[in-house]
């Protein structure tokens, strides 16, 4: 039996990075930044109202108090947007709006809320200080700064941040193409009523999701051919299009070995068994001229499941350019004994939860029976316990990994 480790080394081995594209930067939303993206300009660009209110040399304004206010003239408005310089006295001011450009020798701005407006003059009610209430020339961003790092995730502020210094296109990780088949005689699609004897293709759809979950870009091609020359064409078919494809269906027994001969001509599929549980039977080889990675996962939806977690999404995180391609883990005390089979890499079902000293506390779901799904719905993590352990008792620490995070 193959390790756990082994077989991950194995397959991440074959995660070669797709080369970067240039995208939108409305498309370019939860990939990572390929390039260092420089500002060539300063942000903001001119000194500019912070707030609306009246903009001012701060000396004329020493003093100013709701007791003492400093009456002075208003000999303008500018709006945001507006381009035409504005210069200012001494011992005047200028309406401006927030977002407008200050006017020549004006350090400072008044809020409306510490003025009085009386008609072409205005009694000042505050003091300010020099540069308050004013958004300085690249106090942000200075020309030559980089604003979004090479390897940096791009979220809503990176978006923004790019848009602010004039980029409308970026460089970045494309989202890896993956496509999924399903295999078996006993399969339908959800669209139809299973007869005697079959089941819904659930591991399409299962997988499918988890694929998206972990920044692919999936086609679910769903229920596969039975005949061993149409399943050829249509894997070959998706390799041409993919930079990953997932078997389910394939792992185990005569079902798998029809998978693989059918596939001989594209490439060698490595049937193994992995020591983990559950999803010990699974498969991986390279086809087609592109050497895709292509992964043979069990039938069994928590076993695909699983599978997909622990072996093909890391895959597609490094495809992705992440740095950890792996979920975060902390360390939980366990609410109940565990039995676990020596010489297996355990991954169980489970319900992180802290107690009141903020510690982190785990209950398993499911037990060992791999056909709940429904106890897979309701974790929010996995429960790694190591292949030497047999029996854990209550209150011992383990080592728990995140699933996908709930709103």
């Amino acid at each position: 039996m193959r390790s756990v480790t082994d077989q991950l080394d194995l397959v991440l081995a074959a995660a070669l990075t797709p080369p970067p594209v240039r995208v939108a930067i409305s498309e370019a939303q939860g990939l990572l930044c390929a390039e260092e993206v420089v500002a060539s300009a300063a942000l903001p660009a001119f000194d500019q109202a912070a707030v609306d209110g009246y903009a001012v040399r701060s000396v004329d304004v020493q003093g100013a108090s709701p007791m003492n206010p400093i009456a002075l003239p208003v000999v303008g408005e500018i709006d945001a947007g507006t381009r035409a310089a504005h210069r200012l006295q001494p011992h005047q001011c200028v309406y401006v709006a927030t977002g407008a450009p200050l006017p020549t020798i004006a350090d400072a701005v008044v809020p409306r809320s510490a003025a009085e407006r009386a008609s072409a003059r205005v009694n000042i009610t505050r003091a300010v200080g020099s540069g308050q209430y004013v958004r300085r020339t690249g106090e942000d961003v200075q020309p030559g700064d980089v604003a979004v790092r090479s390897g940096a995730f791009i979220g809503s502020a990176q978006v923004g941040l790019l848009a602010a210094v004039g980029r409308d296109k970026v460089l970045v990780h494309p989202k890896p193409r993956l496509s999924i088949i399903s295999v078996g005689d006993e399969l339908v699609d959800v669209s139809r009523s299973p007869g005697p004897g079959q089941v819904y293709d659930v591991n399409s759809f299962a997988l499918a999701a988890a694929a998206r979950d972990a920044g692919a870009e999936v086609n679910r091609v769903g229920i596969a051919p039975r005949d061993p020359r149409k399943l050829r064409e249509l894997v070959e078919a998706r390799l041409l299009v993919s930079e990953v494809v997932v078997i389910s269906g394939a792992a185990g027994g005569h079902s798998a070995e029809l998978v693989v001969e059918a596939l001989s001509e594209l490439g060698e599929l490595d049937l193994t068994r992995v020591a983990m549980q559950p999803g010990s039977a699974q498969g991986f080889g390279r086809l087609g001229p592109d050497a895709v990675p292509t992964f043979l996962l069990p039938i069994n939806p928590v076993s695909a499941l699983v599978v997909f977690e622990v072996m093909v999404r890391p895959v597609l995180r490094v495809m992705l350019g992440r740095r950890n391609p792996y979920r975060r883990t902390v360390t939980a005390r366990t609410l109940e004994p565990i039995v676990s089979p020596e010489g297996r890499r355990q991954f169980l079902r489970g319900q992180l939860m802290r107690d009141e000293d903020d510690e982190y506390l785990v209950h398993v779901l499911g037990g060992g029976g791999t056909h709940l799904l429904a106890s897979l719905a309701e974790a929010n993590c996995l429960v790694l316990v190591d292949e030497s352990a047999t029996e854990i008792p209550v209150g011992t620490e383990v080592s728990v990994s995140f699933l996908a995070q709930r709103a």
